[in-house]
This record gives C-alpha cells, sequence and structure tokens, in this order.
C-alpha cells in the first residue's frame, strides 16, 4: 500500500488543482462574455454575462404606461429571453464545468 497509494494521491491533488485552475479559467471567460437582447423594437434592452447575470437594463420611457404594466413587463420577459438565447449561442462551444467532471482520472 506504500508508495503506490502515495502516486495515486499526488496524482489525484495534482488532478484536483489543476481542475481548480480550469474551474477559474472559465469562470473568468464567461465573465467577459456580454450579449444584448431587445424587444419592442429597442424600447426594452437587457444585458447579460456569460454565466446569465444581468448586466444593464434599460426602458425607453416611451414604453411607461400606468395603464398597461403588462406590456413593459412582456417586453422585459422578452428581451430577457432574447439577451439569454444569444449567451447560449455565445457559449455553446465552452465546455461545461459539467463537462469537466465527467473526465475520467487518468492513470488511476
Amino acid at each position: 500500500m506504500g508508495t503506490g497509494f502515495a502516486k495515486k494521491k499526488k496524482q489525484a491533488r495534482q488532478m484536483q488543482a489543476q481542475m481548480s485552475m480550469m474551474q477559474e479559467s472559465f469562470t473568468s471567460k464567461l465573465e467577459t462574455i456580454e450579449a444584448e437582447g431587445t424587444a419592442g423594437n429597442g424600447l426594452v434592452s437587457i444585458t447579460l454575462s456569460g454565466s446569465g447575470e444581468m448586466k444593464r437594463i434599460r426602458i425607453n420611457p416611451e414604453c411607461v404606461d400606468k395603464e398597461d404594466i403588462e406590456g413593459l413587463e412582456a417586453l422585459i420577459k422578452a428581451a430577457h429571453q432574447s439577451a439569454l438565447k444569444k449567451v447560449q449561442e455565445l457559449t455553446s462551444d465552452q465546455p461545461t464545468m459539467q463537462d469537466l467532471s465527467g473526465l475520467s482520472l487518468l492513470g488511476m
């Protein structure tokens, strides 16, 4: 159990360190990606980061009507969906952490 076990343990620690570095790199790449979605011919726009965090929301004052709050809500939802779809398109070629967690520990 001596040296073989110690070697496997060392390999596992190295793999864990590599996975941690990959996760940090992956997260920082997602934060640099931004996608904007619009609705109502630009009356509402939403910008999301690659991780889906809302960075900005812009609402043109022309579309704010006290009598039609549901219409504004629908525009916000549509703009968010548009931005989310663009984020998914931009990140579809990026490996996910779920993909990375499926890697086998080679040599173990």
